[in-house]
């Protein structure tokens, strides 16, 4: 694969990959936990997003403009994304989980027109109390809700034919917000370009998709991870997708691989790790499998190997950010290396460097690093230039991760150059954690880091010194875990917390959170001696 093979024509819309399968060819098959079903044709899945293109013109939301969109595993999902991007107009992902001070950050910073949310999570948004000036519409999917325009009347009315908007490859395409160690959270510009380079990356040589399979990526909107899998690498190429939209347990993920006769599988290390849990895992028919990836966070050699020997399916790794596509993986033909990240995509724009922004030899530790050229990597964080900058040597962008390479080139990972934690394939910043934490009354500091996991990989865990007059208890852990799930995403809060008298800091006031980290290494390393 050549440079010029991932960088788009000057004019492009990502849609036009998706227009290439327009036919009666299953797009999604969709079920929820109740064991509803659904399913879609490219043909229907396009129009409906042509008329959504409408619904947003109609409304005065126009080329550059854009909406967020808070939408779970619904087949509407698909349609608000392919109308928006045909309108040219810049989607917000956002999950579910997200809290109102975590969605008027949003919506602040992207200057968003409008919001578009499943009616069951509107309510977040109207509690939102901060100002919105640039807000102009809500509008609730799947549902009423008062006071919020309805999808399903306004695409009633909307016509199916619309001209695609001229977009060029370096217009934006998403503002996609993720984790930062310190501050608010940083959204990371992708362009149209992106699109084009990432669906000649991940869905080939990765995932290995080929025409007819059935694909299930189990990432859900609000994430870049939906972006990359269930979006663009089902409907980029031309396969069925399915979308299942239930709460996660492993028995009945296990059953839908088998009765959908699921092809290609990929999902987080924390679902895998469930699933080889399951008793008689062999009870289940998964011959149909042909790939199975992981992506998110490390995967241990136990979970691979169970796998192997139940269904004689090897899984595969994959590496990469919000900020990229897959950097690093294990390819298709390539053999695997159990607990190895793999090879990068391209060794021309994927290496490890120092400090200084060189390359270090073989078998040393170094920072994985992005050549900025690479077509696709993203354009800048918005509005936080400096935020970018921070994170760049010369000509390379560090991803935040460290690594090691051996001599045949298969890259090893040895964990984060920052303090974020990844926790069920989710990143967490700490700082974000700390703000809910301090806000309870009776916090007076605290510090957050991952804690090793056995499931999740990491967890987040809170160090918290009480105010005068309080004393650590069970009941009080439990109050100030239920406080920091109303104040920030859910997902974040602190699933551990150690009440102490004080927190390790420089002289300056900084928490050393190094130093606990390093903490929580060793107990879990003593604990695994212990048991082992």
């Amino acid at each position: 694969m050549e440079l010029q093979d991932l960088i788009a024509p000057e004019h492009y819309n990502l849609t036009s990959e998706i227009d290439r399968f327009d036919s009666e060819k299953t797009a999604l098959l969709w079920e929820d936990e109740s064991g509803n079903r659904q399913s879609v044709t490219y043909h229907q899945l396009i129009q409906k997003g042509r008329q959504f293109a409408n619904v947003l013109d109609r409304l005065g939301i126009k080329k550059g403009d854009r909406v967020m969109t808070i939408v779970p595993r619904l087949i509407d999902a698909y349609v608000i994304y392919l109308g928006a991007l045909r309108a040219g107009v810049v989607v917000i992902p956002g999950s579910e989980l997200l809290r109102a001070h975590d969605i008027a950050f949003r919506l602040q910073q992207g200057n968003a027109k409008a919001i578009i949310a499943y009616a069951a999570f509107t309510n977040e948004v109207d509690n939102i109390d901060e100002e919105l000036p640039a807000l102009q519409h809500r509008i609730s999917v799947a549902g009423e809700t008062e006071g919020w325009l309805s999808m399903d009347a306004l695409m009633a009315t909307a016509p199916a034919a619309y001209d695609t908007v001229d977009t060029r490859r370096d217009d934006m395409a998403f503002l996609t917000y993720t984790s930062g160690t310190a501050g608010t959270p940083k959204a990371v510009v992708h362009s149209h370009g992106w699109a084009y380079a990432h669906l000649r990356i991940a869905p080939t040589r990765w995932l290995d998709i080929r025409d007819g399979d059935i694909f299930w990526a189990t990432a859900g909107p609000g994430w870049q991870k939906w972006i990359w899998s269930p979006f663009l690498s089902v409907l980029g190429k031309g396969v069925t997708g399915l979308v299942y939209f239930g709460r996660f347990h492993p028995e009945k993920q296990l059953k839908l691989l088998q009765d959908y006769k699921v092809n290609v599988l990929c999902c987080t290390p924390t679902e895998y790790r469930l699933m080889a849990k399951v008793d008689n895992l062999e009870r289940f028919d998964l011959s149909h499998l042909r790939n199975a990836c992981s992506a998110g966070e490390a995967l241990n050699r136990g979970v691979v190997d169970t796998f192997k020997q139940t269904f004689d399916i090897v899984v595969k790794d994959g590496y990469g950010q919000t900020e990229s596509t897959l950097l690093i993986g294990t390819m298709v033909g390539m053999d695997v290396r159990t607990g190895s990240m793999g090879k990068p995509i391209l060794d021309t724009f994927i290496t490890i460097v120092d400090e200084n922004g060189d390359p270090v030899p073989v078998g040393e530790i170094g920072n994985i690093a992005v050549r900025r050229d690479f077509p696709a990597l993203f354009k800048t964080y918005y509005k936080q230039p400096d935020r970018y900058q921070a994170a760049v040597i010369g000509n390379y962008f560090l991803t935040g991760d460290r690594a090691s390479k051996d001599e045949d080139g298969y890259f090893w990972f040895h964990g984060r150059r920052d303090d974020v934690i990844i926790s069920s394939g989710y990143t967490i910043g700490p700082v974000e954690v700390e703000d809910a934490v301090l806000k309870h009354n009776a916090v007076k500091d605290c510090a957050v880091v991952g804690s090793p996991d056995a499931v999740r990989g990491f967890i987040v865990k809170a160090f918290v010194v009480l105010k005068d007059g309080y004393t650590g208890s069970a009941e009080l852990t439990r109050a100030i875990q239920t406080f920091v799930k109303k104040e920030t995403a859910p997902y974040k809060y602190p699933r551990s917390i150690e009440f102490v008298g004080d927190l390790p800091k420089t002289v300056s006031g900084k928490i050393k959170r190094a130093d606990l980290r390093a903490l929580e290494l060793r107990r879990a390393s003593e604990h695994n001696l212990k048991t082992n």
